[in-house]
């Protein structure tokens, strides 16, 4: 029986909006998160059904172990536009 694969997490990482500002970079900020892996794009589409998740003000607790504190959870596929 094939496993099902891990939900990806989509979030905007705060740290690379603040370096590109203090460098004049462009590097992409949008982080998509499935299991270990990391891909960094500018712009992503998701072809299915996705929840927006807020960890809450009183939680000290982040959604996800870099920080994120607001993420977009989903199963669907999700496209690299830029």
């Amino acid at each position: 029986m094939a496993r099902k694969p891990a939900p990806k997490f989509i979030h905007v990482n705060q740290q690379r909006i603040r370096a590109n500002l203090k460098h004049g970079t462009d590097d992409p900020v949008i982080t998509i998160k499935q299991g270990s892996k990391n891909t960094y794009a500018h712009e992503v589409a998701i072809d299915g059904p996705s929840t927006i998740l807020y960890s809450g003000a009183g939680r000290c607790d982040p959604l996800l172990r870099c920080g994120a504190r607001v993420a977009i959870k989903t199963d669907a596929p999700v496209r690299v536009l830029r």
